[in-house]
């Protein structure tokens, strides 16, 4: 049976970082206000750099990882609810930019989730025999649409990408991964889109930004990240004691937090780095593993589980033994 395997991680951030002191200077906030409610310090925020640009750094830093070139790659996908443009998308971009022959690349909107699916979509069909390496990545610059006038929500977002370097292999390296949408009619987390024409005008509307029902989110993510660890280990046929470190979507520390009290593990388990990223929507997973391969706190032969939650609304995870 063929099975996947993770070859190679990469990350890229911006330099330019934001810190509570600076958003206290554009929003009534303070420093303790938002590490008590979120646990972020700074953040990386794009000045020049657009999406493409920053998953194309993911990229370069993920292939090298990997020690393979352009040629080596036969599929793209990208994870953004932040492209450069309606279309063409991200993954046309970068697939261009990197010098690749034609070969599929894609853009998916999963938002925060979007990484989990794009390594779901990947996992399925390098296993379907057809292709033998696949990048995928995860990028965000969703401080473009943020409402600097709003605290609850422009305080939370950062920008960054990152990325895998997947391939086959004859051993179950990618053990379980599973994925989940449930409608959110309510429009507790959304942005608005284009709107229709009327009488063949298009309507005035002013520039659409991020909205959030924090609470109802909230609530939702804390019910949702431990359901999908304790599924996930089941579909594994694991037990936390097999599981090393957990990888978390880092929208905030107080729901990665929550989840380590209800799964009953030590803190210290629950990687975290939030606090230097803020949240990066589909790019948080990758960022987060990158540090902790690069960090230590990941080694080889090493297994972990991550899980992600967000807008539409989206969750899932996998399990993965390095």
């Amino acid at each position: 049976m063929s099975h996947t395997q993770v070859l190679g991680t990469g990350a890229y951030r911006p330099d330019n970082i934001v810190t509570n002191a600076d958003m206290e200077k554009l929003v009534d906030t303070s420093d303790e206000w938002i590490q008590s409610r979120t646990g972020i310090k700074t953040r990386p925020m794009t000045i020049d750099e657009n999406t493409s640009d920053l998953a194309y750094n993911a990229a370069l830093n993920a292939m090298a990882d990997a020690n393979i070139t352009a040629a080596d790659l036969d599929l793209i996908i990208v994870a953004t609810v932040t492209p450069d443009y309606q279309f063409p998308g991200v993954s046309q971009l970068l697939q261009k930019r990197l010098g690749c022959r034609p070969i599929p690349a894609f853009d998916i909107n999963a938002a925060c989730s979007g990484f989990i699916y794009a390594l779901d979509i990947a996992d399925k069909m390098l296993k379907s025999g057809t292709y033998k390496t696949a990048l995928i990545i995860g990028a965000e610059t969703l401080t473009k649409f943020a409402d600097y006038d709003d605290r609850n929500t422009c305080v939370l977002f950062g920008d960054g990408a990152g990325a895998f370097v997947m391939g086959r292999s004859t051993e179950n390296k990618i053990k379980s991964i599973i994925t989940y949408a449930n409608g959110d009619d309510q429009g507790y987390l959304k942005m608005d889109g284009y709107p229709l024409k009327v009488d063949f005008k298009t309507p005035k509307q002013a520039r659409p930004f991020l909205e959030m029902n924090g609470q109802e989110v909230f609530k939702f993510a804390t019910t949702v990240l431990p359901r999908i660890v304790k599924e996930l280990l089941e579909d594994a046929k694991h037990t936390i004691d097999d599981i090393d470190i957990i990888i978390a979507h880092q929208a905030n520390k107080r729901i990665i937090d929550k989840a380590a009290k209800t799964l009953k593990v030590d803190a210290h388990m629950m990687f975290s780095n939030i606090e230097h990223t803020g949240n990066t929507s589909a790019a948080s997973v990758p960022l987060a593993i990158d540090e902790a391969i690069k960090t230590g706190r990941l080694k080889k032969g090493d297994r972990f589980i991550t899980a992600a939650f967000g807008a539409g609304f989206t969750w899932g995870g996998a399990v993965i033994e390095l």
